[in-house]
């Protein structure tokens, strides 16, 4: 494995809100988000200490932060990515478009979509066979699809992504910088429970061998968009909407 970045006793800024983040704990790298469905990986002896901030609870690893994206593809998303993620090929994006496809249907003529994080193009696939005229992915992690729009989209869906990101407010910054005015973000990340004080690191979504980096407080969510002038709509615990303004179709979610 690379270098991981050099740990630190002393709090670190949160990537969030800024205030202090100590140590919280730490986990084998190998901990994964299958471990529940018997995917159990030997110890490789390599610590993953996670913090929480002292404001808005957002818990994060800094270890990988100096990583470049083939060093996340290389230690992460390599071949063996589909065993602690064996929904990432194609159930995920499959279902994830149906449910575009349910929700905008009506509105697909006027749609177009960006799936940020997207990862093989199967979500755009069934966008575009489902008569969305432009259904683009990006994803930095897959080469094929690596190249970042510069054109608005009406639609961005970010599925599963922001717990992955060592940034998450640059990844944030640049979801929102593809968003046409009206637009929105559908996005799913799930937020700690209201006992995770008390399941602490083994809440089953920390798994660092996912690529679980960073992982929300409701707080947090709400804080990181709110510093764009963003609100957010919470349908769940996992399903989230992000707007500044909404399509006029989508304006009684506003009450």
């Amino acid at each position: 494995m690379d270098a991981l970045k050099p740990i630190s006793i002393e709090s670190v800024p949160c990537k969030i809100c800024g205030n202090t983040s100590p140590l919280y704990g730490v986990v084998d790298f190998n901990r994964n988000c299958e471990i529940a469905n018997g995917v159990r990986l030997p110890l490789c002896g390599t610590a993953i200490y996670y913090r929480r901030c002292d404001g808005c609870g957002f818990l994060f690893t800094d270890a990988f932060d100096h990583w470049n994206d083939e060093q996340f593809r290389s230690n992460i998303y390599n071949d063996s990515y589909c065993i602690v993620d064996p929904e990432y090929a194609a159930q995920r994006p499959n279902s994830n478009a149906e449910a575009v496809v349910r929700l905008w249907g009506n509105h697909k003529a006027d749609t177009r979509v960006l799936d940020y994080g997207g990862g093989n193009d199967v979500l755009c696939e069934v966008l575009r066979t489902n008569g969305f005229p432009v259904a683009i992915t990006y994803d930095p992690m897959v080469p094929k699809f690596s190249q970042r729009p510069k054109e608005k989209f009406e639609l961005v869906t970010c599925f599963e992504t922001l717990e992955h990101l060592p940034d998450p407010m640059l990844g944030i910054a640049q979801m929102i910088g593809c968003v046409a005015d009206p637009g929105v973000i559908l996005f799913t990340t799930l937020v700690q429970p209201p006992d995770f004080g008390t399941q602490r690191l083994n809440w089953w979504y920390v798994g660092p061998r996912n690529g679980h980096i960073s992982l929300f407080s409701r707080e947090a969510l709400v804080t990181a968009w709110s510093r764009h002038d963003y609100r957010v709509i919470s349908f769940n615990d996992n399903v989230h909407l992000a707007f500044r303004t909404l399509p006029s179709f989508l304006s009684k979610l506003q009450r």
